[in-house]
């Protein structure tokens, strides 16, 4: 799946909310808790699984601060129309969102599991409208043409505040779905690790992942090494919590190999290093705007490489913080490139004739 569409479809999971739990728990986690509702419901096949308590984190000063900082979209027709005929939106209604990423060779399948205020007699009258409706072991499937796009977004209330929703053609297979034990158990076991944070990624590492990563760092900060290493990862995690007027951001990459992580925890504090130096050079002193400096620097200081034992796997972890003051600097335009240097023409002394004086 392309960039854009990854785009698309998790807007649609936004606007359309997603789902509701339909009765029982496939990997054991407490019926009282919301959060642990959403994420049992995550195939264990899944490649990634993306969470995210928005009712937890909209009360915080450093999210508010994002929403002002982060770019605002215009609202297409489309989502407009969606707005006025159901009075569902997202940045005030939607409060947790589960996303799994399922590989299907070249592409990729989503499914979602959402908690909101729904008025599920208008999102029912607006997908009828726009969409078809089929039942499946007695439940009500709405698929929807995807905006831009010849693929279509399926959902079902499950319950009156949760909805599931998926990209792929057949919603009622991720429904009915047996979970392998083994790999259910390896999920529940890092999402209870990130019990604490009201927003994270896992990912189930797959050979190239490193390699994608690495594309997508500055091209200063590419590395063949830290990509071999990255591709050595059996998991990858990446959460985040509200701590004050900042965030609290803690990526952790976990092996079975004690070396890969040993030389990834000294290659990672390197870098940490060789950037807190250049960032004291002198020309990059001239070229980068102070305070964009000092926001990096005080990110920098914050952060804390550390490697980890948990007997069968070890893992790499840091640990740093992002204030309102990086979000300040992430604003200012980058640095202009000092301009070249001109090269002058050189001059070319002309050739007398043969036997003539110059």
């Amino acid at each position: 799946m392309t960039k854009r569409k990854w785009i698309g479809a998790a807007a649609v999971v936004l606007l359309l909310g997603a789902l509701s739990f339909y009765g029982y728990q496939r990997w054991g986690v407490s019926e009282n808790s919301a959060r642990g509702d959403v994420l049992a419901v995550m195939p264990a096949d899944a490649s990634a699984v993306i969470y995210a308590d928005l009712a937890e984190l909209r009360p915080s000063a450093f999210f508010a601060e994002l929403y002002k900082w982060a770019p605002r979209p215009e609202a297409d027709a489309d989502y407009a129309e969606f707005l006025r005929n159901t009075g569902f939106d997202y940045e005030r209604d939607l409060d947790r969102l589960a996303i799994a990423v399922e590989k299907r060779g070249q592409e990729s399948a989503l499914f979602a599991i959402a908690d909101g205020r729904f008025d599920r007699q208008k999102i029912a009258a607006y997908a009828a409208k726009s969409g078809t409706i089929n039942k499946r072991n007695g439940q009500e499937i709405f698929s929807v043409p995807l905006s831009g796009s010849t693929r279509r977004i399926s959902f079902t209330f499950l319950r009156s505040n949760r909805l599931a929703m998926t990209d792929d053609a057949d919603l009622a297979a991720f429904l009915g779905a047996k979970q392998n034990s083994t790999d259910a158990a390896e999920w529940l076991t890092r999402f209870e690790r990130l019990a604490g944070s009201p927003v994270f990624a896992v990912v189930r590492q797959s050979a190239g992942t490193g390699a994608a990563l690495a594309a997508q760092a500055p091209g200063s900060l590419r590395s063949p090494q830290l990509s071999a290493l990255l591709d050595q990862l059996q998991w990858l995690t990446l959460a985040a919590k509200p701590e004050n007027d900042g965030l609290r951001v803690v990526a952790e990459g976990e092996s079975t190999e004690e070396g890969t992580v040993r030389q990834l925890t000294d290659l990672l504090n390197g870098v940490a290093v060789l950037v807190q130096a250049g960032l004291n050079d002198p020309k990059t002193r001239q070229q980068l705007d102070p305070v964009a400096r000092d926001a990096y620097l005080e990110l920098l200081k914050s952060v804390d490489v550390s490697k980890i034992d948990r007997g069968e796997t070890k893992s790499v972890r840091i640990v740093f913080d992002l204030t309102p003051r990086f979000l300040e600097a992430a604003r200012l335009p980058p640095p202009a490139s000092p301009a070249p240097p001109a090269i002058s023409k050189p001059k070319t002394a002309h050739a007398g004739k043969p036997g003539t004086r110059k």
